[in-house]
């Protein structure tokens, strides 16, 4: 029987947010909100865990009944923070770990139950991970919107801030054009190999660390997901709209 457990990284730090996770959105914390949502997906609250290096963080959240596991300061990214809850809970090597953005509150449920699924279907695929179509010329060559470049069979050949793929002789055409979403899938196995890599010099020079595991060879299988996901809070104007968003019930 498949063994799914879901980890949603969060850090008090945040260089351009600091605090993100407690913000409060309809008198609950942001992090709160990203778990129910995974509950909403079908996972069990015993199969969650947010995964923090601060304790603030983790009072909050014990208060709410969610599992927390305090993890190292010296994290250079989510994933190897979930890599520490997976080594200190002794999980399974075939076990599916979900890595879910702790500041995606309004994460669609049908992307992490879609993502799952293509994970137990694509057993050869090292991580998996999300795509949306990519309809609007200015998100194209927004460097804050990250592109996926894919190939046959949904094989990610790279990521990039940059506008990618570019058709050369109509630049306007966006028929190849997707947006990466940041939630991964992995086996503890694959997860325990990419974490055993230090950090690419791609993945310092883009900032995206699913570069590390392209430069050494892992692969990478991407779903493309059809519905909208709506941005995740990295900045306080991202917080406000989402507020605006959650108080109106519009989501």
């Amino acid at each position: 029987m498949m063994c799914v457990k879901v980890v949603i990284p969060a850090r008090y730090g945040s260089s351009r947010l600091p605090g993100k996770p407690l913000l409060t959105l309809l008198d609950k914390p942001v992090i709160w909100h990203v778990v129910e949502r995974c509950k909403e997906a079908g996972i069990e609250q015993a199969d969650i865990f947010v995964a923090t290096d601060d304790q603030r963080i983790s009072e909050m959240l014990k208060g709410e009944g969610i599992q927390v596991v305090l993890t190292s300061l010296s994290h250079q990214s989510g994933t190897d923070r979930i890599n520490e809850v997976v080594e200190l809970k002794e999980w399974r090597d075939d076990t599916i770990v979900v890595n879910v953005q702790g500041d995606e509150p309004m994460i669609p449920p049908e992307i992490i139950q879609q993502l799952v699924s293509f994970t137990s279907s694509n057993p050869f695929y090292h991580l998996t991970t999300a795509v949306t179509p990519l309809s609007s010329q200015e998100d194209f060559v927004n460097p804050n919107v990250v592109k996926a470049v894919i190939g046959h069979n949904g094989r990610a050949l790279y990521f990039t801030r940059s506008a990618s793929p570019m058709n050369r002789d109509n630049p306007s055409d966006l028929t190849f054009a997707k947006r990466h979403v940041g939630i991964y899938a992995y086996r503890v196995s694959a997860l325990k190999e990419f974490c055993s890599y230090a950090e690419d010099e791609l993945e310092s020079y883009e900032k995206l660390e699913q570069l590390r595991a392209l430069s050494h060879g892992m692969s990478i299988g991407v779903m493309t997901f059809d519905g909208v996901v709506p941005h995740g809070i990295d900045t306080s104007d991202d917080y406000e709209t989402i507020k605006k968003i959650m108080e109106e019930k519009t989501f």
